[in-house]
């Protein structure tokens, strides 16, 4: 058996990876990594792994928090209309979200993009909105993993996945006591954020709309553009919250809507009625009309207007000190005596969202 020669052997990149790209995107995302950096912080992008001194980042006796999370059927839209640019918000919000809800100040992040063939622009127009994030977030990106698969995605398609790490000091974790009378906030959200893009999707599908059509919701921008809106980040409201001692416990509204979130932050014995009478925006009117879904499912799958729930001890100086910070914010609910398994007590109005 002879050996092929060096002129027409198999190479990676002829089996469909190209490493050059790959370097070449490193390359380009560096300044981006770089920009994110924060105290703790030990090297860089390039060893293999990442470093991070929590003495450096002003903790005592810290527990680490951490997090991982995904877009959901959100990059589906993304990639079909080529808006990237805003899918690695989603990311980082969905992951940083759930760690301030624990107490936890997000410190650093790492990002999974895998794709079939990786294009330098459009993986770094992705990486920059994950960066972003967590510009945002005050968290560092300290690495990732980029990985080119053939075979396993075709076209444009790609894949994103994010994992954050936090600390609190041990004696700082959330949720905190919370008992009968603590009234219940909300902070306004963006839009649908990242949770029940596979009911959109078949609801556009039903409309007859294109993605580059105009938004029947909102004047002067396509719907596709306005359905990638992305994720709020609430790190900087709640963690001031928290630090000033306003802040019982906090719940992300995500998979599950109200319902299903509330009710991970309510001790024993008690519950939450919540009365849904909050502005809603105009995104989840339309869905419901649409698709004709009633108040109940809308509140299970959807945000509804409402991004992040907390408890609180005193309603005035948190709405005052959400406002004072640029929030939006209502109080939408109270924290009730009830016996049997911690859950939401969810009363709709008649016609809810419309």
């Amino acid at each position: 058996m002879t050996e092929p020669s060096e002129g027409n052997g198999l190479t990676y990149r002829a089996a469909g990876v190209d490493i050059s790209a790959g370097e070449a995107l490193v390359e380009a995302i560096a300044p981006l990594a770089r920009a994110t950096t924060r105290p703790g912080v030990i090297g860089g992008l390039g060893g293999f792994g990442a470093l991070f001194d929590l003495r450096a980042a002003g903790f005592v006796d810290p527990v680490l928090v951490s997090t991982t999370d995904g877009v959901g059927t959100k990059l589906r839209i993304a990639i079909e209309t080529g808006l990237v640019g805003t899918v690695g918000i989603d990311l980082v919000a969905m992951c940083v979200n759930d760690l301030i809800v624990q107490g936890a100040e997000p410190l650093f992040f790492l990002d999974y993009f895998a794709t079939g063939k990786l294009s330098v622009p459009q993986a770094r127009e992705v990486i920059a909105g994950v960066a972003e994030g967590c510009r945002q977030a005050g968290c560092a990106l300290v690495g990732g993993e980029t990985a080119e698969m053939p075979g396993m995605y075709h076209g444009g398609d790609f894949d994103l996945a994010g994992f954050a790490v936090g600390a609190a000091e041990r004696g700082r974790l959330l949720p905190g006591p919370v008992g009968p009378g603590d009234a219940i906030l909300g902070i306004a959200s963006a839009g649908i954020h990242s949770n029940g893009f596979s009911l959109v999707r078949r609801i556009v599908e039903m409309s007859g709309l294109g993605w580059d059509a105009d938004a029947p919701f909102a004047r002067g921008s396509t719907l596709g553009a306005t359905l990638m809106t992305p994720t709020r980040i609430y790190v900087k409201p709640v963690l001031a919250l928290h630090r000033a001692g306003l802040l019982s416990a906090a719940a992300h509204i995500t998979g599950g809507g109200l319902p299903g979130n509330v009710a991970r932050v309510l001790p024993d014995g008690m519950m939450a009625a919540i009365e849904a009478d909050w502005p809603v925006p105009p995104v989840f009117g339309w869905l419901a009309r649409t698709g004709g879904i009633v108040p109940e499912e809308m509140l299970r799958v959807f945000n509804c207007g409402v991004g992040m729930v907390l408890m609180v001890k005193s309603a005035g100086p948190a709405l005052a000190a959400l406002a004072e910070m640029g929030e939006t914010a209502f109080r939408i609910g109270t924290v009730l005596k009830g016996e049997g398994p911690a859950s939401a007590r969810i009363r709709t109005l008649s016609g809810w969202p419309s």
